[in-house]
């Protein structure tokens, strides 16, 4: 299991598809808007990054389009077919 830092935060590696991850990268683009997050998605399209939010299903501020159980289908939705992906889970 691998932990990253982001502004404060601790967060657990949960997918990592291709070990398209870059940190460096994160820790510019991750604001304070993804505090109130329990999760961070990132996919790469056209070689930038692209990052989406989400939260636990059982959180009260959770919404159809932030339900971390609707991730498949932001993945198929939105994102490029055999997207470079990554997953980040808040652990603190």
């Amino acid at each position: 299991m691998k932990i990253i830092e982001l502004n404060g935060f601790k967060y657990e590696v949960v997918e990592n598809k291709e070990n398209c991850l870059n940190i460096e990268e994160l820790k510019e683009k991750v604001t304070e808007y993804f505090a109130d997050f329990d999760y961070i998605f990132g996919d790469y399209a056209y070689d930038k990054v692209r990052l989406k939010g989400f939260n636990d299903s059982t959180k009260k501020s959770v919404t159809k389009i932030n339900n971390i159980k609707d991730l498949d289908s932001y993945k198929r939705d939105y994102c490029s077919y055999g997207a470079k992906t990554f997953l980040l889970k808040k652990i603190q």
